[in-house]
């Protein structure tokens, strides 16, 4: 992080912190469509707990971005009341990994939305190989693990990739982001 600017630390870490409280706050949400569906309710909006990683990595542009700030979120829901405790900081960087990869394998240069929806793909995968292993889903029938999988994959595709771009573009049309990578795209786009 020797090449991180200081804003972009302040800035990833409130995004964090700003995630951490959001991701908190739609567990309720995955309770009641786990009570409608069953285990595989929470895929249906699993993505909405890749996004940091997306936003953050999407505005910054930096090695790390996804993985940081998805563990910095983690944290502080820890730190808010997540019943998991301790855990979840795992599952965090988990997640985190699966997006970084994505990135790293562009070498950090490539922020299209392919590769942004593939990102949340990416920790689509991380997190269900960690949850197949910890959450029992191997005592599911396979059929119904391969359904909570794609559902997932989507989510994460969509929700994180799709709307994690849609937010970060919109920031970047209020002009907070001038000083950001994607802040500068932006402009340039739009003196063209």
């Amino acid at each position: 992080m020797n090449n991180w600017r200081f804003k972009e630390i302040v800035v990833l870490s409130a995004l964090s912190v700003v995630f951490g409280v959001v991701y908190l706050a739609f567990l309720p949400l995955g309770g009641v469509l786990v009570g409608f569906f069953g285990p595989i309710g929470y895929d249906f909006i699993f993505g909405i707990w890749f996004i940091v990683s997306i936003i953050a990595a999407y505005i910054i542009r930096k090695p790390g971005a996804a993985f940081l700030s998805e563990t910095i979120a983690a944290m502080v829901e820890v730190l808010i009341g997540n019943a998991i405790g301790p855990m979840l900081i795992v599952v965090g960087m988990i997640q985190g990994i699966g997006a970084e990869a994505v990135f790293a394998a562009t070498r950090w240069k490539n922020y299209a939305l392919w590769v942004l929806m593939a990102a949340g793909m990416g920790s689509a995968v991380t997190s269900f190989i960690y949850g197949y292993f910890m959450s029992g889903y191997a005592a599911l029938a396979t059929e119904y693990v391969v359904a909570m999988f794609f559902i997932r994959l989507i989510s994460g595709a969509l929700i994180a990739g799709l709307l994690g771009k849609a937010l970060s573009d919109s920031l970047a049309k209020t002009g907070v982001l001038t000083s950001f990578a994607l802040g500068k795209e932006y402009r340039r786009k739009n003196a063209s």
